[in-house]
């Protein structure tokens, strides 16, 4: 392996950790800033209903797009093997 590949290889595994870790980082982030907002509309200042609907939204990202998040990791993972192996 000359450098060109293993920065190919590099850059392309922090792509994949972008694909599959930014959907639930960035839609945990937007229901934090929503109860955020409520809270300071309603004056209601309970830390659970903040971690709990960020929790529910977490779960329901990873049921509904775990798959092809999966699939984007494997094919990453086989292509590594492929290249150690040669």
């Amino acid at each position: 392996m000359d450098v060109t590949q293993v920065s190919e290889v590099l850059r392309e595994g922090i792509f994949v950790a972008l694909k599959i870790g930014a959907p639930l980082l960035i839609l945990s982030m937007l229901v934090g800033v929503l109860v955020a907002i409520f809270q300071a509309v309603t004056q209601i200042h309970e830390q659970t209903i903040s971690f709990a609907l960020k929790l529910v939204v977490v779960v329901l990202v990873c049921l509904m797009f775990g798959g092809k998040m999966m699939d984007l990791l494997l094919d990453y993972t086989k292509t590594l093997f492929t290249l150690m192996t040669g």
